[in-house]
């Protein structure tokens, strides 16, 4: 009896609830079969993803999947469960799009269902408590920064180690960032991919016409870095002829300045909080922006896309803006890169989201939310979800009279993709400790969130003349809310 059949027809006798094993045999066997995927060309869905930065979400990629022939590595039983998801986007698929391939998998393979309790950016932590304290079903929330300690910290959310298998060899490329995230010994938050990564869009004509050389050609050379960085911003201000002023960047800025040191304002070692203000890597980085704001090299005015004026250089956000950027800039050879390393930095950091789903606290259906997660870490992985998922994105949006509204080019989406494997990604516990730590209120420096201020002060607010006067003006006050945190690991 050949291998194959002998390895069937052992889970053959073992019952209904091995069929799910059967599946997951028939992924590892994928070699010997020949699999096919469907995907529809359609636009990218109107649901964006809610994340708890300023910048936004792009739309999830959605296509269709024969579910028939997809392999699953959940031994569960979820068959006619329904999960109860709070956010504001539903994970169904409405006017006519197709449904993710998460979405597929679960309900097609596991036959689990979605139902969407609607809620808005503005109520939806407090629909969520008045739900946990009330009894009304709900069991996943999207992941924001605030989840981790804060959320946890409120019980708002319970742990996914009775529910996932971590050791399973498809979270291998993840394990890191899901050690990163382990808290009190269980893990609240696991990552299925790296999302909305904050890059660098630039013009390489631009950079042609003022003699600076191509910033991903210094990137794929190990040689991008804040020296270089610098040179090419003071370089382009200064060729200007004075009819417009010029500037180094816009853009989403401080944040990832910060963080492409490596290091982060709060540390956590898996048991302790504790204040890194004072590091050297974070004031030389704190330094620089003061030097830019100094030089007039930043622009704080608000752009949706890279500038089309030509009168600045660097435009710093997530990839979701790349698409408009390039609709509206066609003639400018747009491409994107990192933002820069320290020179005393050993690799490239990355400043991005986490995408994850969070079990909420009380909720009975752990094994339906840990296998939906599951489905989003399939769609992410298997290299014929990729590839269609790559397909859909660089389908160029239209509108109904054919004008082009967006699109990212094939070297753009790969350059991307080889971003978020090449760099480390970074997160800052300090942006998930509530409102003090990181908040708008009424987005003056005095009411606005601690993180806030570290990340921009120096940038936009001429009263803070040295990183000094912004690091001794909070470092108590970090102290004080790390002191309530820590009082609360077992």
């Amino acid at each position: 009896m050949d291998p194959e059949r002998a390895i069937f027809r052992m889970y053959q006798e073992i019952g209904r609830k091995k069929v799910i094993i059967m599946k997951k045999l028939k992924s590892i066997l994928a070699g010997l079969l020949s699999m096919s995927l469907l995907f529809s060309a359609t636009a990218c869905g109107e649901e964006a993803a809610e994340n708890s930065s300023h910048y936004k979400s792009e739309d999830d990629v959605a296509i269709s999947a024969p579910a028939d022939e997809q392999g699953g590595g959940m031994d569960v039983d979820i068959s006619g469960q329904t999960i109860h998801w709070l956010a504001t986007y539903d994970l169904n698929p409405s006017n006519n799009q197709d449904r993710s391939v998460a979405l597929t998998l679960f309900e097609d393979v596991y036959g689990g269902k979605v139902e969407w309790i609607q809620c808005t950016s503005d109520d939806k932590f407090d629909v969520l408590t008045n739900r946990i304290l009330g009894g009304d079903p709900v069991d996943m929330f999207p992941y924001e920064w605030d989840a981790l300690p804060n959320g946890v910290y409120k019980e708002q959310y319970q742990p996914l180690d009775d529910y996932l298998d971590l050791e399973d060899p498809i979270w291998e490329d993840m394990s890191d960032a899901i050690d990163m995230y382990e808290y009190n010994g269980k893990h609240y938050v696991v990552p299925y991919a790296i999302s909305d990564p904050l890059l660098i869009t630039y013009s390489r004509n631009m950079c042609q016409e003022n003699g600076l050389e191509d910033p991903y050609e210094l990137y794929q050379d190990g040689k991008w870095d804040w020296d270089v960085f610098m040179d090419m911003m003071k370089t382009f201000t200064a060729n200007g002829d004075g009819s417009t002023q010029r500037y180094g960047i816009a853009g989403w800025f401080g944040q990832a300045m910060v963080q492409s040191t490596g290091k982060t304002i709060v540390n956590f070692d898996g048991k302790e909080f504790t204040n890194n203000i004072y590091d050297e890597d974070i004031e030389a980085a704190e330094t620089l922006m003061a030097e830019m704001r100094s030089l007039n090299l930043y622009d704080p005015t608000w752009y949706g896309n890279f500038p089309e004026a030509g009168n600045i250089l660097f435009y710093g956000m997530a990839d979701w803006s790349l698409n408009g950027s390039n609709a509206k800039n066609q003639d400018a050879d747009l491409m994107v890169v990192p933002f820069p390393k320290s020179p005393d930095a050993d690799e490239y950091y990355l400043c991005a989201n986490f995408a994850a789903k969070m079990l909420v606290k009380n909720s009975d259906k752990g094994d339906a939310v840990a296998t939906y997660i599951y489905c989003e870490r399939l769609a992410e992985t298997q290299e014929e979800y990729v590839q269609a998922a790559k397909d859909k994105a660089l389908i160029v949006e239209q509108s109904a009279s054919g004008v082009v509204l967006g699109y990212r080019t094939e070297e753009q989406y790969d350059a991307i993709m080889q971003f978020k494997e090449d760099t480390t990604p970074v997160f800052d516990f300090g942006y998930g400790m509530g409102s003090t730590m990181y908040g708008d209120g009424e987005y003056t420096y005095e009411t606005r969130g601690i993180m806030n201020n570290l990340m921009d002060a120096l940038l936009t607010y001429p009263e803070i003349d040295s990183w000094a006067v912004l690091r001794d003006n909070w470092s108590a006050a970090i102290d004080d809310v790390l002191e309530t945190y820590n009082s609360a690991i077992e």
